[in-house]
């Protein structure tokens, strides 16, 4: 009986001791754990700075030229010259091309025959009239006659002005495939002519835009034929319609177009400026971390020194208003001061309270325009 007690006594001292044991390796480990310093996480930073703001409307519109026709012929003819060349620069009144008119000039000069022919007459009787050799019906009749002839005159003489075909204004021509020999009929296209400077651009702006929109306000454009290079004007005129499919309105702006480099037809990225300028709190929009329950950023602040008595910094997140934003930027309402370093980039390894170390390296974009390149 002793023997037994004995072994349960053991038994129990056993099993205590394993289980007093086993708690002391875990609250030594647990405090070994707890006593471990996160390392600090790298992270690209940027101070938030006010800026300027150009509140802008922006659109997609398309190029029309200030001028632009494709030149026919008003009456049928053969193509005796042409005196042009596709893409020459003509000015107003140049002659394009000349058709035949040797028989309307024929006519011209029989109908100036007859028309003088008429004036002598009439000058006669007159003459006559005076010593009354005839009467005034006869005079009063050849005075008709004379006006008859000198229309029919005109007539033909605007008809053989028809027969060369001129520019009806200073422009660019396009390309043609007109040449001597070739019988036209009225209408037929002879080439395109086209002013391009200055240019028209067309583009549609939303209903609730209109009472920011307004004849005179500077405008520019920009296309991917000319990346980098931005082209200045004014709004000159706004539809009176909106259009009720789209609830959008049109409006009309002059571009300068130095040296033609822009063409009719192209499309174009607008930017009205609308309104005054505005200052904005501003931050590249990578250091937004946008959640459902509220946008987010990381601010780097210092806490205490380190054994090398440098600042040690951590970030803490904090929740912000976010306001417009311009290409890579972003402004920010409220939730940052001005000269908060906020975090740009790292934020997925951060939690509040981390130690951090700051990287000039791989910075996030920071344009107010950017540019598309090819890296």
């Amino acid at each position: 009986m002793k023997k037994r007690m004995l072994i349960m006594v053991a038994v129990v001292i056993v099993v205590f001791g394993s289980i007093f044991g086993v708690k002391a390796v875990k609250a030594k480990m647990t405090q070994k754990y707890m006593s471990f310093k996160q390392p600090p996480a790298t992270i690209t930073a940027l101070k938030a700075t006010f800026q300027p703001w150009q509140p802008q409307l922006k659109a997609v519109g398309s190029l029309r030229a200030y001028r632009g026709v494709d030149v026919t012929s008003e009456i049928a003819g053969l193509v005796r010259e042409v005196k042009f060349r596709s893409g020459q620069q003509v000015d107003e009144g140049q002659v394009l091309v000349l058709l035949n008119a040797d028989a309307d000039i024929a006519q011209l000069h029989a109908l100036e025959a007859a028309a003088n022919l008429a004036r002598t007459t009439l000058e006669r009787d007159k003459k006559q009239f005076a010593v009354q050799t005839v009467s005034q019906a006869t005079v009063d009749a050849e005075e008709a006659d004379l006006s008859s002839k000198n229309a029919q005159v005109e007539q033909q003489r605007a008809l053989v002005d028809k027969k060369t075909i001129r520019a009806p204004f200073s422009g660019r021509l396009g390309i043609s495939t007109i040449n001597p020999g070739q019988y036209m009929n009225p209408g037929d296209k002879i080439v395109t002519l086209q002013e391009l400077n200055p240019l028209y651009v067309d583009f549609y702006l939303p209903q609730q835009e209109l009472a920011r929109a307004a004849n005179g306000q500077a405008v520019s454009i920009t296309t991917d034929s000319f990346p980098g290079r931005v082209f200045q004007g004014k709004i000159k005129a706004i539809n009176p319609k909106v259009d009720p499919d789209t609830r959008n309105f049109q409006a009309e702006a002059l571009i300068s177009n130095t040296g033609g480099v822009l063409l009719p037809g192209m499309y174009a990225t607008v930017d009205v400026r609308a309104g005054s300028v505005q200052r904005y709190l501003t931050v590249p929009q990578t250091a937004i971390t946008y959640n459902p329950y509220g946008n987010t950023v990381f601010i780097v602040k210092e806490q205490g020194t380190g054994p090398d008595n440098k600042a040690q910094l951590i970030a803490q997140q904090v929740f912000v208003t976010v306001g417009p934003t311009r290409g890579d930027q972003v402004a920010v309402l409220s939730g940052v001061q001005d000269g908060d370093t906020v975090v740009t980039s790292g934020q997925l390894k951060l939690r509040n309270g981390n130690p951090v170390t700051i990287s000039d390296q791989a910075l996030p974009a920071n344009e107010e325009k950017p540019e598309p390149t090819d890296e």
